[in-house]
């Protein structure tokens, strides 16, 4: 019986490594985690390069940056007052849009913005994506590939799927974390 080969809708489970462009390591996904083709799991770029591909298959992927998570934009780094936040506040921290009371004018809503510097008068926010603005070199290990279920052919996604590094993830700039 043949396998499988990766055609959207399906759903395939992914090992990877994530590089930069020098090839130094960004990110290594061990555990096999399943993601659907053809909806919001993975970059356009990486479902293309994944198409007709079976288990068992290594797949190696360079992304530019508009393939990937767009060009570094320096208008969406912005300074707020540092009484707009709670006491207890890190950089690393994230926020869904900027605090009610908030001064930088333009600012996008529906973005989730990392706190980069906490100052005892104000706060600097970025809502860039982490690795906006770079090149990435990723190996993908196809573990294996199925039909996807109806729940999940509805919902465009496995649902649940803990990384959304690859993907658009829930809404337009929006991201997790690489995990």
């Amino acid at each position: 019986m043949p396998r499988m080969q990766i055609n959207a809708p399906c759903v395939v489970t992914l090992t990877w490594k994530l590089d930069d462009a020098q090839n130094r390591p960004i990110d290594e996904l061990t555990q096999p985690i399943e993601f659907f083709v053809g909806g919001n799991d993975l970059l356009a770029r990486v479902e293309e390069a994944l198409a007709g591909h079976v288990a068992g298959d290594e797949v190696r992927v360079q992304l530019e940056p508009e393939h990937a998570f767009g060009d570094y934009r320096p208008e969406l780094v912005c300074f707020e007052d540092r009484k707009l936040f709670p006491e207890t506040l890190e950089t690393g921290m994230t926020f869904e849009g900027l605090p009610p009371g908030s001064a930088t004018p333009d600012m996008p809503a529906d973005v989730i913005y990392i706190v980069t510097d906490v100052f005892p008068s104000h706060v600097v926010l970025d809502g860039n994506h982490p690795l906006a603005g770079m090149a990435l070199r990723l190996t993908l290990k196809v573990r294996a590939v199925r039909e996807a279920s109806s729940e999940e052919l509805e919902a465009r996604s496995v649902g649940g799927s803990p990384i959304t590094v690859l993907g658009s993830g829930p809404a337009p700039g929006r991201f997790s974390a690489l995990h």
